[in-house]
C-alpha cells in the first residue's frame, strides 16, 4: 500500500510559478509511476504529467508541454511539478497518485492524495 500527500500549492499571478510535491510512502517499487491530474470547477478530472520512480520515462499533456516539468527525487520518491507561465486557466485542484506504470488514464491509478489548490489570477 502506498500512500501520497500533495503540497504547494496557493494563489498566482498569471505568468508566475509554483512547485507542488508529492510525498510517497509505504511500499515503493521501482517500476510505479506518480502521475499529476487537475480537476477545475464543473470539469472532469484530467492528466497533466505522469514519471516513473525509475526516472526514465515521464509523460505529459499537450496543453502543459514547455510550462510544466515533472521530476522526482530518487531516494524519496518524491516527485515534483514545477508549474512556469501559469495561465488562468491552470486554476483547479491538482491530486497526484500512484499507478503500476506510466499512464495518462485516471482509472490506472489508486492512493490518490487531498489534492491542493492552484489559482491564477489574471
Amino acid at each position: 500500500q502506498v500512500q501520497v500527500v500533495e503540497s504547494g500549492g496557493g494563489l498566482v499571478q498569471a505568468g508566475g510559478s509554483l512547485r507542488l510535491s508529492c510525498a510517497a510512502s509505504g511500499r515503493t517499487y521501482i517500476n510505479y509511476a506518480t502521475g499529476w491530474f487537475r480537476q477545475a470547477p464543473g470539469k472532469e478530472r484530467e492528466f497533466v504529467a505522469a514519471i516513473t520512480w525509475s526516472g526514465s520515462s515521464t509523460r505529459s499533456a499537450d496543453s502543459v508541454k514547455g510550462r510544466f516539468t515533472i521530476s522526482i527525487h530518487n531516494a524519496t520518491y518524491t516527485v515534483y511539478l514545477q508549474m512556469n507561465s501559469l495561465k488562468p486557466e491552470d486554476t483547479a485542484v491538482y491530486y497526484c497518485a500512484v499507478a503500476r506504470g506510466l499512464s495518462a488514464r485516471a482509472s490506472d491509478y489508486g492512493s490518490w492524495g487531498q489534492g491542493t489548490q492552484v489559482t491564477v489570477s489574471s
